[in-house]
């Protein structure tokens, strides 16, 4: 495994590579290969390890009561899945998580990572900041998906990205994400931008946005 990789991993924060491979030589560990396209977890499957991304992509989705499926994020290497459910009453995986690309995954049994959570401060404190910002992320995406109108969940995307006094933004994504992440149809999200346009909200090209009313695009998310 390259532990290259892994230094880069939020886990390992402040640790270089041997300080990392001494680390793992102190605690049973193992790998996991997927192949693009493959079902890693399923939704309501108890998380029993730590599960790092050493290699590829995976993204969360979920399907919602109409069967709509619903893109929560991609989770490039080095990230960490589902590592805020891997203690409490309810331990269990709450997305669908999908391999975007051929996927390694480094895996610790639970048992085995609280164990190193006790010996090492440095691990214990990198994996409180994790769940603590895992929860802030949930938080924020669970009140995104309760904006009523594509034009409320753009509005929120784009202002979120601009920050407070920005006017201009890169969104990331192509119209296909955008459709993935709001769980809608792609012509959903292309009609929005062109009312939003029309509108004088917003002059977008590509994946670029231009904010022409900053005052009137918040408003869309209340509407």
């Amino acid at each position: 495994m390259d532990y290259s990789k892994l230094a880069q991993a939020p886990l390992f924060r402040r640790l270089n590579d041997d300080e990392i491979g001494r680390i793992l030589d102190s605690v049973p560990h193992r790998s996991r290969k997927f192949r693009s396209g493959s079902l890693i977890a399923q939704s309501g499957e108890a998380v029993n390890s730590l599960m790092v991304v050493a290699g590829g992509t995976v993204k969360g989705e979920m399907v919602d009561y109409a069967g709509r499926v619903i893109k929560i994020e991609d989770i490039p290497a080095p990230g960490a899945l589902a590592s805020a459910f891997m203690f409490g009453n309810r331990n269990r995986f709450p997305v669908n998580v999908i391999a975007v690309s051929d996927v390694e995954l480094l895996l610790i049994d639970r048992s085995d990572f609280l164990d190193l959570l006790m010996r090492n401060h440095i691990i214990l404190e990198n994996f409180l900041d994790m769940i603590s910002n895992r929860s802030q992320f949930l938080s924020e995406k669970i009140k995104f998906l309760n904006f009523k109108t594509i034009k409320g969940k753009l509005a929120h995307f784009i202002l979120q990205k601009a920050g407070k006094a920005g006017s201009s933004v890169s969104l990331g994504m192509t119209q296909n994400d955008l459709a993935d992440f709001f769980g809608v149809a792609r012509p959903s999200v292309a009609r929005a931008l062109g009312e939003m346009e029309d509108e004088g909200l917003i002059m977008a090209k590509g994946k670029n946005i231009r904010i022409l009313d900053r005052e009137s695009l918040a408003c869309q998310i209340t509407d």
